[in-house]
Order: C-alpha cells, then structure tokens, then sequence
C-alpha cells in the first residue's frame, strides 16, 4: 500500500489543480453561437434575395461576377434596384453604392441589406410608418446593393470561426484597397488586420473596384458592426477632408444623425473617431482615387458588455426583439439617408434636379427645420463673402474708370506732341456722361476709346492715326476679356 503523500504537499496539489482548471474555464469560455432561428444562412439569405428579384424584375436585376487570383475565386452578388426605370432619365439619376458583409463575422449588415430589398419593392411600412411619400424619392435613384461582400469569409464564420473577419484565404478586404496600402500602426494585429501581398490582391476587392469605375456612384456606403456610428473620410489618418466635399458629406451625416438617430450616433473620420487608424480601406480609395462625392462608413451595431472573445455576441445582436430594433432603425436610416444624399446633391449641383421638385420629404416639414436651423456662423460667412463681392464690383469699377482717364490723357498728348502743325482735333463727347457709362455700362466702356480718339482725316496724319487706334483697341481688348459678370447681377 502506498504511502499517502504530505498534508502539505497535497494542499499545493489541490491549488495546482484548482487553478488549471480555472485557467481552462477562461480559455475555453464558452462563445454565443449564431442564432439559426433568427438569421438567415449565407445560402438561404441568396435565395431569398433571388427570389425577391424574380417577383419585381421591373424594379430588381441581379448580377453573379467571378473572379480569381492564384488559385482563390470568390463570387459576388449584386442587386441593382433601379425605380420606374423609363419615366426619369437614368442621367440625371443618383447613383447609390452600399456594401453589406464585408467582414464575415458581420452577419447583422446582411440581415439590413435583405430587409431594405424588401422595403425598396414589397413592404410600404416600417414599424408602422407609412413610406408612400418616398417614392418621388426612389424615381431619383437608381442603388447597387452587394448583400455579402465576403461570402468565401462568411461560410468560415457558419462553420465555426466565430471571431474572423478575413475572407476565404486569410486577408482583411477592408485593408486591401491602394490608399495608404500595407502600413502597419503599433496596434497592428496581423491576423485581424492582413493586408494581403499588394494592394487588389483578393478577387473581391477587384470585383468591387471594378464596380465603382463602371458604375461611378455619387454615393458609397460600407456597412460594418462593432459600434453605432457614421465615419466619413478618413481612415488612415486623424482628420477630414477640407473644402466644400467634406461639409457636403458632415451635413448630410449630421443632418440624418439628428432626424433619425437624435444626435445619438457617433459622427466625424472614422481614423479621428474610432480610437485607431486602418490603412488601405474602401471608403478612403472612394474618396481619394475613384473620387466619389460622398463615400461613408456605417457601423450599425455594437454590444460593448459582450467579451472580446464572444465575437458573435459582440457584432451582432442574438435575442429576436434587439435584432428587429436593428433591422426597423436602420432601414427607416438608409431612407432618410438617401433623401438627405439626394437633397444635398441636387443643391451641390453635382447632379441635376430631375424630378425633386415637388418631392415631399419623410417627416414633411423636417427638411425646412434644419435649413431653419442655420447657425449664426453661417449667416455670418454668407454675409462676409457677399460684402466682399460688393468690395470686388467696386474695385473694378474704379479700375475701368482709371483705365478709361489714363486712355484719354495718352490720346491728348500724343496729339499736341506730334501735330503741332496741323490741327488734330479730340473730341470728347459729353465727358461726364462717358464716366458714369464706364461704370454703369461695360458694353459701351468697349467702344469709349475710339470715340475718344478722333484724329484728323488728312492723308499724312494716316500712322498717327494707327497708333491711336491700335492703344485703343488694347483698352477694348482689356475690357472685353475682363471679368464683367460682375456687373451682371446689377
């Protein structure tokens, strides 16, 4: 029989043990699993959405493009809805690009992209909100929807790996695009964050640059999860774009935050507002190389409690009442988004009015609120810059009326100098009524200098003359290619 061993001892094997169990518990935490009897399968959600498009082939086409590279192919579905495609003129229409799933682990952005489908051609409602007063809207639009960018990625995520975002050969699409391509922060995570070997290296990234340059969307939208928030450029770097693009797109995202969201979304770059910087993305390639007016990143959803190690739980929400919540508030936000995208085009003048006129927005009176809604540092500047056309109009009134005196004073003394013998006679015909025509008038300011200088009609005065009426017609020059539009307005 065995000796039994130390009490001591077997007071450190029961710790040992207790603390490799313990250690096991956390490693091997059990993970939320894809709720099946809510979500749709990658299959599945495929079928529906071509089921979808057979019923309203008058509003739906769906298109399968294939590509490959070095052995890896991967196929991408895209669905155009274009709305009483013969009454508008497809010219004169916005073009609206949106990108569900392109991380796989992401399932919710596909979720939304079969539901807005849905609304665009079977459902009137959301949540009881009749849509009716859309459709002006939809006549104005024609939008390209890929649901699942990453399908190769997502049939990883159904057979288990729960926390990859990557697509079927390991490389993150979102960092695959040429802006700022490969550089890596101190953050950088190679497995989340692989790059690929060059910039449009995986197929799907091809496929989707391809369909930018074809398409030329006014409008670009990648879906993601993880939080609630709307980034616009830039993700490489901490700021936004400058000029007139970059307060076109914070208007817009500003405006459909406080309609929609109740200023409750996270707004700005996303490289200024996500807490960490992601080079070589989709929305940074749109604006900066295929420049689209207004490219945008979503994220629709985020569960902050769920552990970082409970992927699922953490992108995508897993009870049926939360998932609704989601799919209602972010259809009822796509369809504001495309009212405000389009408004605020059409006032850029980026695209013609076509048939906005007498469109009647969601929430009726909304629109003219936020343009109510102003701030006085808006008025201010609108106020500057009209003073300071005024001061420009004014400064080049004088200058004419300067040009014009300096003209007359060089015809009258060319005349006494050179024809001291003979009479040259320059006639200045009401002098008073000519300056107050320089400023009043720019047309008849073109002819003023040959009215001023007259010279005499004898034969040997005959290069006098020429030399007066070619520095005459080099006034009439200067004031026919001058800026006179800005008489125009008065």
């Amino acid at each position: 029989m065995a000796a039994s061993p130390p009490p001591l001892l077997r007071l450190l094997l029961t710790l040992a043990l207790g603390l490799t169990v313990a250690a096991a518990g956390k490693i091997s935490a059990p993970r939320t699993p894809i709720s099946r009897d809510i979500y749709h399968s990658s299959d599945s959600l495929l079928r529906e959405i071509k089921a979808l498009v057979a019923r309203h082939s008058d509003k739906l086409s769906m298109d399968t493009i294939t590509t490959s590279n070095k052995g890896y192919s991967a196929d991408l579905f895209v669905v155009t809805f274009n709305h009483v495609k013969e009454s508008v003129d497809n010219g004169s229409k916005v073009h609206i690009l949106l990108s569900f799933g392109q991380h796989g682990r992401e399932l919710i952005t596909s979720e939304v992209a079969l539901h807005l489908l849905y609304i665009l051609t079977e459902k009137p409602k959301i949540a009881g909100v009749d849509l009716s007063s859309f459709e002006r809207v939809l006549e104005n639009l024609v939008i390209k929807v890929v649901p699942m960018e990453n399908l190769n990625g997502r049939k990883r995520v159904e057979e288990g790996e729960l926390c990859d975002r990557r697509n079927g050969r390991g490389v993150d699409l979102n960092r695959n695009w040429s802006v700022d391509w490969g550089k890596k922060e101190k953050d950088y995570d190679p497995y989340e964050e692989n790059p690929g070997i060059a910039p449009f290296s995986e197929p799907e990234a091809q496929i989707m640059r391809e369909l930018s340059r074809s398409f030329k969307p006014h409008i670009w939208v990648n879906v993601h999860s993880g939080m609630e928030a709307l980034f616009m450029p830039y993700d490489h770097k901490n700021t936004t774009p400058n000029g007139a693009s970059a307060h076109l797109m914070r208007s817009v995202l500003e405006n459909l935050n406080h309609r929609h969201f109740q200023d409750s979304c996270l707004v700005g770059s996303g490289g200024g507002s996500v807490g960490y910087l992601a080079h070589g993305t989709t929305t940074d390639y749109m604006y900066d190389i295929a420049k689209v007016p207004m490219p945008f990143t979503f994220e629709i959803f985020g569960d902050e409690k769920a552990s970082t190690d409970d992927c699922f739980k953490m992108f995508n929400p897993v009870d049926k009442t939360t998932f609704d919540r989601v799919i209602n508030k972010w259809c009822m936000a796509f369809l504001i988004f495309f009212e405000e995208g389009l408004r605020n085009l059409r006032d850029a003048q980026i695209v013609s009015r076509g048939t906005l006129d007498n469109w009647v927005p969601i929430g009726g009176d909304v629109v003219e609120r936020n343009v109510a809604r102003k701030t006085a540092r808006e008025r201010r500047k609108l106020e500057g810059l009209d003073l300071g056309m005024q001061e420009l109009r004014t400064y080049f009134r004088l200058f004419m009326l300067s040009t014009f005196l300096l003209m007359f004073m060089f015809c009258t003394r060319i005349s006494k100098n050179r024809n001291r013998d003979s009479e040259v006679t320059i006639e200045l015909s009401e002098p008073r009524s000519w300056m107050v025509l320089a400023v009043a008038s720019p047309a008849t300011l073109t002819q003023a200098p040959f009215l001023l200088c007259k010279a005499g009609a004898r034969p040997d005065q005959k290069k006098e003359k020429k030399r007066l009426e070619l520095a005459a017609r080099t006034v009439s020059m200067a004031a026919d290619n001058a800026a006179f539009p800005f008489f125009s307005s008065e």
